[in-house]
């Protein structure tokens, strides 16, 4: 048996009227497809776990965003996420009605497959490049970045040691009002081009 967490009840809740009912369905279809699977808020949105990340949404304004945690190792046959969709509005792009989405069946199957790959213990590859010291930058931090221009250059521009201690940073609020101040804070700064540590720098 899964496990549901009340807070996302309270993220449908307080999410735009155009964004509920489309959470409500991708939340529902992935039940269906995986009974066992646990509810999480991570990074300020809903995650379903099962053996570890299977997939996340999130309503912004005025989209909703759906992902897998390993859409490159996903069979495609409906080209959902491909390279090219792999992108900040997530694997199925923007999705401002239940009729973006692809058909329930469809959907469902990509979750299963999703779920089989933790089964079986199927991890990402790792890149042969420099030994990976990102963290995941979350959905809502991503969106503040395409609103602001401007910061989303510079933060892709930062080396990979500035854009952690951001990421770090977001992790270590003890609530969610600290994180998105945190957040907010950062779009200002990263703009400028200013690191998290700025303020100690000569």
């Amino acid at each position: 048996m899964g496990k549901l967490d009340n807070r996302i009840d309270l993220y449908i809740d307080n999410a735009a009227v155009y964004a509920q009912p489309i959470l409500h369905h991708l939340r529902m279809l992935v039940h269906e497809a995986c009974p066992e699977i646990i509810e999480k808020i991570k990074w300020g949105c809903p995650h379903f776990d099962y053996k570890g990340p299977v997939c996340h949404m999130a309503a912004f304004k005025n989209h909703c965003a759906f992902g897998f945690w390993k859409g490159a190792l996903l069979p495609d046959l409906h080209h959902l996420v491909g390279e090219d969709k792999q992108h900040a509005m997530g694997h199925l792009g923007k999705i401002e009605t239940v009729e973006d989405l692809p058909g329930d069946d469809v959907l469902i199957t990509y979750i299963q497959n999703a779920v089989i790959l933790n089964k079986e213990g199927i991890k990402l590859p790792k890149k042969d490049t420099a030994p990976k010291i990102e963290l995941q930058v979350p959905d809502d931090f991503i969106e503040r970045l395409v609103q602001v221009p401007a910061a989303g250059v510079n933060f892709e521009k930062f080396t990979a040691s500035k854009r952690k201690e951001y990421l770090e940073w977001f992790n270590e609020a003890k609530t969610e009002a600290t994180r998105y101040k945190r957040m907010d804070n950062a779009i200002e700064w990263i703009a400028e081009g200013k690191s998290r540590n700025w303020k100690y720098e000569r």
